[in-house]
């Protein structure tokens, strides 16, 4: 079924002030909308309000794993490792048109590190159950360099082939907001929340902003949830303003460069870099990203920028294991991201060892915080942030139905070498606009395959609003070819000027803006 998201029938389900809805939820990203969904699916009046664009902070910009963490599993945190896990094959199964099964080769250039990374996976293996992806394997070095072009050939001994999940993290977040619609929920982007209403010292609703109109709205809540990832502690300072932060934001980043330096479809995971890290070289919609980094930053944004220094380490520790190893000319994107990771204690400075648990807080006020996590465990984390705002608001008690709750769009039918692909079970019907205009399926670019009925698609079926919620969001050509992101935006305006009813000025205030944006995705 599809729902057409037409934004100002749902601003009216919240312009009546008599009523209350029963949970409000702040922020659109991966645990905003896991909760969203959770909520709704229970039967629970819900209301999502994001203040920029589904995912346009963290949750677009992750590594594209879905994955229990080798990492933890070194750091012995086992039980956090069996639970992504887990969580791991039900996105496999809810999100099968998004969610592959990756194979993932570390190479070892010291004789007994085969045996060592084969023991330690052969353990992840047997964490995942039932739900096990692959068993791992010790594999030749002859093996190793036919399955992995590319990779450097002197030294090398040997490799350990591993099974993990591989997704495009805002296509999930936009699906994700369509199965909330689906379920009754009303979800709004660019609605900002500027303040929280107090009854009797008791939070009872939101103050919020349509940012495209100015409009404020009081809304009323009987539980309103803060999942504002790394801006949790703006939200929590309106409720307690001496409350000391919660959150220690970490840059993390990606640079994407053509496949042709690693051409097969295994991907490669470097277990420690010179900061102790593990580095991936991932496979993804045609090109081969790499990431990621580790650092602590003190300011944060929207539009996070890499720093020199990461974008140097990145390309310094790929540059060891590429025969031939990439320069800055042939980066063809660079994004940044932050995690939300809880503040660390007096003392600790390192980011790394920060446990990637999510927490829940509830302040005097009845304020319920959800921070940390990662986007594998977004489904977990939204069951625990429900049942405590039952607790917490009174609600009638209703059982989670998300284990077995396909996610919209998820069908195990798809062919990956077509690029509409990700839209899954939509995939028809996006095709059936360029019966209402066959210029439609005309290419957007001549050198990529997206069209302009995926533009008209993404207006009047998964809420974009701008060129930037098209072409990084819904097509991700921001994130795989800046340059291309840019030629394309004229285009992408105008038709969605058209579709949304739209002048002139905004069509060339959008492409201006979009094309100052993506000169930060270029080196």
């Amino acid at each position: 079924m599809l729902t057409t998201t037409h934004r100002q029938k749902l601003i009216e389900t919240i312009s009546f002030p008599d009523k209350t809805w029963d949970i409000i939820i702040v922020g659109g990203g991966a645990t905003g909308l896991g909760t969203a969904l959770d909520a709704a699916s229970r039967g629970y009046q819900t209301l999502l309000l994001e203040q920029a664009d589904l995912a346009k902070g963290t949750s677009s910009r992750s590594t594209k794993l879905v994955h229990g963490g080798v990492r933890y599993l070194a750091q012995g945190d086992i039980g956090l490792v069996r639970e992504a896990l887990y969580e791991r094959g039900l996105l496999l199964k809810n999100a099968a048109h998004l969610v592959k099964n990756e194979s993932f080769i570390i190479p070892n250039y010291q004789w007994w590190k085969g045996a060592y990374y084969a023991i330690g996976l052969t353990l992840y293996d047997l964490l995942a159950g039932k739900l096990s992806f692959w068993r791992s394997k010790h594999i030749s070095k002859q093996e190793t360099i036919s399955r992995l072009p590319g990779i450097k050939q002197q030294g090398l001994y040997s490799g350990v082939v591993y099974h993990d999940g591989q997704f495009d993290d805002a296509r999930l977040a936009i699906n994700l907001a369509q199965t909330c619609l689906e379920q009754g929920a009303t979800v709004l982007n660019y609605f900002k929340v500027s303040g929280l209403l107090k009854q009797a010292g008791q939070i009872d609703g939101v103050s919020a902003t349509d940012m495209e109109t100015g409009a404020v709205y009081q809304i009323k809540s009987k539980a309103v949830i803060n999942a504002t990832g790394i801006f949790v502690d703006e939200l929590m300072q309106q409720d307690e303003p001496h409350k000391k932060p919660l959150v220690r934001p970490s840059q993390g980043i990606h640079i994407v460069i053509d496949k042709s330096f690693m051409p097969g479809d295994d991907a490669l995971m470097i277990p420690e870099t010179d900061d102790g890290r593990v580095l991936f070289a991932v496979p993804w919609h045609g090109k081969l990203l790499i990431g990621t980094t580790d650092t602590p930053i003190d300011e944060y944004s929207l539009e996070p920028r890499a720093l020199e220094e990461e974008i140097g380490f990145v390309m310094r520790n790929i540059g060891r294991y590429l025969t031939k190893a990439p320069e800055r000319k042939d980066v063809l994107s660079v994004f940044a991201g932050l995690r939300p990771l809880a503040a660390p204690q007096e003392g600790k400075k390192g980011t790394k060892e920060i446990s990637r648990r999510h927490k829940l807080i509830v302040s005097a006020s009845g304020l319920i915080t959800i921070t940390g996590g990662k986007w594998t465990t977004y489904r977990r984390m939204a069951q625990d942030t429900v049942d405590n705002a039952i607790k917490t608001a009174g609600l009638d008690l209703r059982k989670c139905v998300t284990v077995n709750l396909p996610i919209h769009g998820s069908t195990e039918d798809v062919d990956r070498t077509d690029h509409l692909y990700v839209y899954g079970s939509d995939r028809g019907a996006l095709l059936d606009l360029t019966d209402e205009n066959k210029e439609w399926a005309e290419k957007l670019h001549p050198d990529l395959d997206y069209i302009k009925a995926e533009v008209i698609w993404a207006v009047r079926y998964e809420m974009a609003r701008t060129v930037e919620d098209v072409l990084a969001r819904r097509v991700r050509v921001l994130f795989l070819d800046a340059a291309a992101a840019i030629e394309m935006a004229p285009e992408v305006a105008a038709l969605m000027a058209i579709e949304l009813k739209k002048d002139k000025n905004w069509e060339v205030s959008q492409v201006e803006e979009f094309i100052k944006l993506a000169e930060g995705y270029l080196l």
